[in-house]
C-alpha cells in the first residue's frame, strides 16, 4: 500500500475509532451519569452501564497490547473480559475506566500513524490478525455495546 493510500486508510480508521458518524459516540453515551445510574440494573438485561464500559476497557486493552507485542497474555475467555455480575463502581473508578478506554485508544491511534506500521501485514505473532483487522475490532466492539449502553438508558429513561 502506497503512502497516500495509507494515510487516506488510517484518518478513515481514526474516524472510527474517535467519532460517531452514524451514531453517538462511546463518550456520548456514557456522559451525564451518576453512580447508581451506571451501577443499576435493568430486568432481563445481564449487564449494568458500568459492567457495559468495564468489558469495553478490557477488551480494547487486550486488542491493543496483543496488538503492540508478542509478550501480552490475553485474559482467559469470557470470564477475564468480564466484571462480575455485581460488580459496581464508585466515581473516581468510572473515571479511571472512561480514561483508560481514552488512552488506550490513543496508543492504538499511535499504532495507526507509526511510519513502520503495515496496515495488512500478520501479526507475528498471531493468527491471521492484521492491524487493519484490530482497528475494525476495536471500532465494532466499541459500538455494539454503545448501542447496548444507550438502549440501557432509555430503558431506564436517561436517553
Amino acid at each position: 500500500m502506497d503512502q497516500t493510500t495509507k494515510q487516506g486508510v488510517v484518518t478513515e480508521l481514526i474516524s472510527l475509532l474517535t467519532q460517531g458518524n452514524a451514531h453517538v459516540t462511546f463518550e456520548d453515551a456514557c456522559a451525564d451519569l451518576t453512580p447508581a445510574q451506571w451501577n443499576q440494573h435493568v430486568p432481563e438485561a445481564p449487564y449494568t452501564i458500568w459492567q457495559l464500559v468495564e468489558h469495553v476497557r478490557i477488551a480494547q486493552w487486550d486488542i491493543v497490547e496483543f496488538s503492540l507485542g508478542a509478550e501480552h497474555t490475553s485474559p482467559n475467555w469470557p470470564a477475564g473480559y468480564w466484571p462480575t455480575q455485581t460488580a459496581t463502581a464508585d466515581e473516581a473508578q468510572w473515571h479511571q475506566t472512561l480514561a483508560q478506554i481514552q488512552t488506550d485508544r490513543q496508543r492504538f491511534i499511535d499504532l495507526l500513524q507509526h511510519p513502520d506500521t503495515d496496515l495488512l501485514a500478520l501479526i507475528p505473532h498471531g493468527d491471521g490478525q492484521t492491524i487493519l483487522r484490530e482497528a475494525l475490532l476495536i471500532g465494532d466492539h466499541a459500538a455494539y455495546h454503545t448501542g447496548e449502553i444507550i438502549l440501557i438508558r432509555r430503558l431506564l429513561h436517561l436517553w
